[in-house]
């Protein structure tokens, strides 16, 4: 399954953005939604290396817990012993 990540963009070159979710930093193309949509700042969608959408602060920080709550469940527990 391939899913978007929500990612805050720190800089914008051309038609590239640097984005920046969680401490991992990417770049993504601009290509989709075009330079003049989005700003440093904005939170956006990234998916394969394509921002696809740009969303709000808090669309982002729903999408971020489910996916804690979905990495947390694949985490394994205490070891049995």
């Amino acid at each position: 399954m391939c899913m978007g990540i929500p990612m805050q963009i720190t800089a914008i070159h051309g038609l590239v953005a640097r984005c920046e979710a969680k401490g991992a930093q990417r770049d993504a193309t601009l290509l989709m939604v075009g330079p003049d949509e989005v700003a440093v700042g904005d939170y956006v969608v990234v998916h394969l290396g394509h921002v696809i959408e740009r969303i709000d602060a808090e669309r982002a920080a729903e999408a971020w817990a489910v996916y804690d709550e979905m990495l947390a469940a694949q985490e394994p527990g205490p070891a049995q012993g």
